[in-house]
């Protein structure tokens, strides 16, 4: 027997960047979860299936988090007055080492999925910690609360704290069996392999990883790029190689299913091979500014055609909602805008949805739109308290305004891989 959802309301999406498109008083349909189309008039074969009514309310498609660090969940907020490698020393490391603990990590790992669903994120790409134990527990707990993603167990082998430092083969020993157990065990969660960046991992990690990522045919998640004080570090390492690009590129670390973090300090070279790689880029704007990393090229890699989505960089960002993302990654982009003389025009509002929505949720397959056939993600946003008035805003500017003002409170309904969670 099939499973039909249908919702009604007033659906809005962006199949492409440029613009929105949006249906009033009309009806989102879905079978066994994939979209079957949105319709003024339900059709007739739908006709004595349940209707899910949220009059004006708005219907979007789901948002996706591509770069957040569950365990600095415990520590959002502090430490922003802070550069990135201070940061790390100061908060990042020493909470990481307490995820040894269940205990511990079960009550940070239970709060982190509850704000990533209670603040619309449907699918995510996570950093977990080096511990095995609590990286399964992280999954589980994610898997319950209807989020899907990719989670990695951690990899650290050098420069990181005696607590956090592995043995380099146990460090590939580990991630291999954590990869046989985890491959197939969830429907929503999967397992990414996840060297923390090229700094704290040795040669032998990294090709070692990049090894286990051909034999389980799985995505690769980490940082690239991203601090002037990190890219020297790897220059000093491998100083016959010109980026960072080039380096996980030799280890088989850049595929087409790929999310590589921040990309702030890109050569053209650097891009090219991004590009033809087809890696995702997860810009994370609200981490970029508090730790003073940078401003990345978001507009030379939209226009050649990176593909690109949204981070909240918990806790280098201190908010999981991705509004927040959408709306300081414009911010952002008008700074870089006046950066380079005004030649880099900044997003516009449908760029940063669609980068929020559709442009990762490509990295999870048919996700992010409403477009026939894709999956169906959903949130149902009540904007009345935004103080709309709905006769005089169009349906643009209110989901503007959804953008720029909402949060948790506004969000009434969230349905991923088409269930309602």
């Amino acid at each position: 027997m099939s499973d039909t959802v249908i919702l009604k309301g007033t659906i809005i999406h962006t199949p492409t960047k440029d613009q929105f498109e949006y249906y009033e008083n009309s009806y989102l349909v879905a079978v066994d979860n994939v979209i079957k189309g949105i319709y003024k008039e339900l059709p007739k074969e739908y006709e004595k299936e349940e209707v899910k009514d949220y009059g004006d309310k708005l219907i979007m498609p789901g948002m996706c988090d591509m770069h957040v660090h569950a365990p600095q969940y415990v520590y959002r907020g502090l430490g922003l007055d802070l550069q990135l490698m201070q940061w790390l020393e100061t908060y990042a490391f020493p909470t990481e080492s307490r995820f040894s603990d269940m205990e511990y990590a079960k009550n940070y790992y239970e709060a982190f999925a509850d704000a990533l669903a209670k603040n619309g994120t449907t699918r995510a790409v996570i950093f977990s910690t080096i511990h095995v134990p609590s990286t399964g527990l992280l999954m589980e707990i994610l898997e319950k609360k209807r989020i899907g993603g990719y989670v990695g167990k951690v990899n650290m082998d050098t420069l990181c704290p005696d607590s956090l430092r592995e043995d380099s083969e146990q460090s590939l020993k580990d991630t291999r069996e954590w990869l046989i157990e985890w491959k197939d065990k969830l429907s929503l969660v999967k397992p990414a392999i996840t060297p923390r960046f090229i700094p704290t991992c040795s040669t032998t990690v990294l090709k070692g990883l990049g090894e286990l990522v051909k034999e389980f045919d799985v995505p690769v998640h980490s940082h690239i790029s991203e601090d002037i004080g990190e890219m020297e570090i790897v220059r000093e390492r491998y100083p016959q190689i010109d980026h960072d690009g080039a380096v996980y590129d030799q280890f088989g670390l850049l595929t087409n299913h790929t999310v590589m973090a921040h990309f702030i300090y890109p050569t053209d070279e650097e891009l090219t091979l991004i590009k033809e790689r087809g890696v995702t880029i997860a810009h994370c704007p609200q981490s970029n500014g508090n730790v003073a990393a940078g401003i990345p090229p978001i507009r030379k890699m939209l226009n050649m055609g990176i593909k690109t989505g949204l981070g909240s960089d918990i806790a280098g960002g201190y908010s999981p909602c991705i509004f927040r993302a959408m709306s300081e990654a414009v911010y952002l982009s008008k700074l870089k805008w006046l950066d380079t003389g005004k030649e880099d025009m900044f997003l516009s509002i449908p760029e940063a949805f669609y980068l929020g929505t559709k442009g990762g949720g490509q990295f999870f397959g048919k996700v992010g739109s409403f477009e026939t056939g894709y999956e169906l993600d959903a949130l149902v946003i009540d904007d009345s308290s935004l103080g709309t008035i709905l006769d005089e805003l169009s349906v643009i500017e209110r989901m503007e305004r959804v953008i720029h003002l909402a949060d948790d409170r506004n969000i009434v309904a969230r349905y991923v891989a088409g269930v309602e969670a």
